[in-house]
């Protein structure tokens, strides 16, 4: 028999208790899809790509396409995903293409809250979000894919197209790394209604379900914003629709003007809601 160690002593490391290596693994399980077959694989890419397209700007071409976009979903095999993707496509039908663009540049465009780069979530203006960016456009290359330098990678979309070519493995890992800021866009297109809403929410029954350390942080930023490096901002700049923020609200920075300004209506004449 061993000698028992004396008081104080440092014990040897033993081998992992069982416990242990359950949680380790239930934990693995969790941040990875399970195993899929190939038929559902084709689903999980294709609703992928669909809801990359359904984030991307609704110009000519897309608002064209959209009888095809919604012949595509109603294909889709019922699941929760499916559902949210048909909800948005009735939308999506129902509305004139300038209406659509207006309502484009409002949420995605002039809002920080739920704006389509992720990076901002995790990293807000700090230089780690620079390196992120590098991280993620060296993860395409890698994998021989080119982006085409039109958006930056860590644009939705662009992350989604990944996904949706790369697989569930390597391909939907910037998803799985992004789950609080996706979570957080979902929250403020539900806040203001937007019937974006629905695409953001498809996504999420494709990604693991929030821990309570997602929920956690996905609460600090709804409270305090990202990361940010600047100082000397004014804490009582305009929020939301314009109304005065209470001191300790996070005031995203003014986002930079839209690239793409539809055109306004001659008729409409009111201000700004």
């Amino acid at each position: 028999m061993s000698p028992l160690p004396s008081p104080g002593a440092e014990r040897p490391a033993g081998p992992p208790s069982i416990p242990a290596l359950v949680r380790t693994r239930v934990r693995a399980a969790v941040r990875r899809p399970s195993r899929i077959t190939p038929e559902e694989a084709g689903t999980r890419a294709l609703t992928l790509r669909l809801c990359s397209l359904m984030l991307q700007y609704p110009d000519a071409g897309l608002t064209s396409g959209r009888d095809e976009l919604t012949a595509a979903v109603e294909a889709l095999p019922p699941s929760p995903a499916a559902g949210r993707l048909t909800a948005f496509t009735t939308w999506l039908a129902g509305r004139e293409p300038e209406a659509l663009e207006r309502h484009y540049v409002e949420v995605f465009d002039l809002r920080r809250r739920s704006g389509l780069y992720l990076t901002y979530y995790l990293h807000g203006d700090t230089r780690r979000r620079g390196m992120a960016l590098l991280t993620l456009a060296q993860r395409y290359r890698a994998a021989g894919w080119d982006t085409d330098g039109g958006e930056l990678p860590d644009h939705l979309p662009v992350v989604l197209e990944f996904a949706a070519l790369a697989g569930p493995g390597g391909g939907e890992a910037p998803l799985r790394q992004h789950r609080r800021g996706l979570e957080l866009i979902h929250r403020a297109l539900a806040d203001c209604d937007s019937p974006y809403r629905h695409v953001l929410a498809a996504l999420l029954t494709l990604l693991p379900p929030p821990t309570e350390a997602d929920r956690a942080a996905v609460a600090r930023l709804v409270a305090e914003g990202p990361p940010n490096e600047e100082v000397g901002l004014d804490p009582y700049g305009t929020y939301g629709g314009g109304e005065f923020a209470p001191p300790g609200t996070f005031v995203p920075p003014m986002p930079a003007p839209p690239s793409r300004v539809p055109p306004a209506p001659a008729s409409r004449t009111e201000g700004p809601r």
